[in-house]
């Protein structure tokens, strides 16, 4: 008896991470980056690390009068995770799109929207498998300044190996295009790592705009919060906090 075949969604995801699908045999014949597979994703795997960032505040409301805000700072994570990562997309993708055309990459419109939907994909990948460990430490520990903390380094790890991924299939890309002598492929890695660059801050910002994930338990539910201040001086604040 033959074994079960891997769902579909799930044999595309299995696919991306062991880099099936941006071979360079692959970029050879063509990208191939389902985005009606891909954007599905993104929200399941953006959804199950934000319910794990807004377990903290279930977890520490349960029972108490503000359980309430608990739940609605749950769901309101859930949904802002991937919300955070595709509006990080809509924002940096006309700038990559016009560099790719700068360095000669034979990327379209679509192909470049399908390589940074797939780049969210691996990203919420390994964000997804860092959840437990948020809620791990969700159950063993009270401090909202350590958890945010935590909440940062993993989504800081999964955005690396993300954009890592990026990186070399973008380097891929533009050593193919060097071998057809359209663009050399030096000048090409340059660019695409301003870009990186660029995403990066643009990401990190909006994750500023759109907090709190986490929630602090003794503090009412909401939405989004005032916009005073930037990510960087959040994150200082909260080591502060911590090493008082």
């Amino acid at each position: 008896m033959s074994a079960p075949s891997m769902p579909s969604w799930l044999a595309n995801l299995d696919d991306l991470l062991r880099g099936k699908r941006t071979a360079r045999d692959q970029i050879a014949s063509g990208l191939v980056l389902p985005w009606t597979v891909y954007v599905p994703l993104v929200f399941l795997l953006g959804g199950i690390y934000g319910a794990c960032a807004g377990a903290f505040s279930l977890v520490r409301t349960m029972g108490g009068p503000h359980a309430a805000d608990g739940i609605k700072q749950l769901l309101a994570s859930t949904v802002k995770l991937p919300a955070l990562f595709l509006l990080t997309l809509v924002v940096t993708f006309p700038s990559l799109y016009v560099f790719n055309a700068l360095v000669g990459a034979r990327l379209g419109f679509r192909a470049t929207l399908e390589l940074l939907l797939a780049s969210l994909v691996v990203t919420l990948a390994v964000a997804a498998s860092l959840g437990p460990i948020l809620v791990f430490f969700t159950l063993s520990t009270e401090s909202y300044a350590f958890m945010v903390m935590l909440n940062v380094a993993l989504l800081g790890i999964a955005g690396v190996v993300g954009l890592v991924f990026l990186l070399k299939t973008l380097r891929k890309i533009a050593d193919a295009a060097a071998m057809l002598g359209e663009v050399e492929g030096a000048s090409g890695d340059a660019i695409f790592r301003v870009w990186v660059i660029i995403y990066g801050l643009v990401g990190v910002q909006m994750a500023w705009i759109l907090r709190p994930f986490i929630g602090h338990p003794l503090a009412p539910f909401g939405l989004i919060r005032d916009r005073q201040g930037s990510f960087f001086a959040g994150v200082l604040e909260n080591l502060q906090r911590l090493v008082n």
